[in-house]
């Protein structure tokens, strides 16, 4: 008698066992990757060249992983815009060195093709920066011009950039071929307000304002 108890118990709880694992849930499967985000930026330039007229120079910009596009307004000249369309490459940790090269589209007063490039080279505080395009004017040869813009900062604190700038442009009057100056900058959050001074020896000099975003 105590044998049969003792075997239907056993059963009993086999059941019981085979019935609970058979109510656990499956795994749940992976979740699906999510798409790659868009990063855009913003900023516009204030130039008050004491020869010419002022004006500001809107750029805006969106990355998606390399794939790179970008605009630009009164950059070659007061009037004129133009389209980029460019690839993302980058290299290193504390020596970091961010590249991109680009292919553009200029229209308005002036109209051509431009090939460019944009590059970063950091190195804890210091960072250095370069853009430069050189625009083959469709309609007369001698518009053909190499636009730079460099600047290498300093930055002590995350708020505070300091350095210097050079560029060389057509968009005003200008008595050098290149401008060169200091400039500081202020950093909050995703916004940076910088104003350079080039030709500091001129009178007076050339102002340069800049306000920009990224989200």
């Amino acid at each position: 008698m105590k044998i049969r108890r003792l075997a239907t118990a056993a059963i009993l709880a086999f059941a019981a066992g085979s019935l609970h694992a058979q109510e656990e849930p499956a795994p749940a499967a992976p979740e699906t990757e999510q798409a790659p985000a868009w990063e855009f930026g913003a900023s516009v330039y204030g130039y008050f060249p004491p020869e010419d007229t002022d004006y500001g120079q809107p750029t805006v910009t969106a990355d998606r992983e390399a794939l790179h596009l970008e605009a630009r307004y009164n950059y070659e000249g007061i009037g004129t815009g133009s389209a980029w369309v460019g690839w993302n490459v980058g290299v290193g940790d504390k020596l970091r060195l961010d590249a991109t090269i680009m292919a553009g589209g200029v229209f308005g007063n002036t109209n051509g093709v431009a090939p460019g490039y944009e590059l970063t080279v950091s190195w804890g505080p210091l960072e250095l920066y370069s853009e430069g395009e050189y625009v083959f004017d469709l309609e007369d040869s001698e518009g053909d011009f190499f636009y730079n813009w460099a600047q290498l900062g300093y930055s002590p604190w995350d708020w505070l950039t300091v350095g210097f700038a050079s560029q060389r442009t057509r968009a005003y009057e200008t008595g050098l071929d290149v401008q060169r100056g200091p400039f500081v900058g202020f950093t909050y959050k995703s916004t940076t307000l910088t104003v350079y001074v080039f030709n500091g020896d001129a009178q007076p000099p050339t102002v340069v304002t800049s306000l920009s975003v990224s989200f």
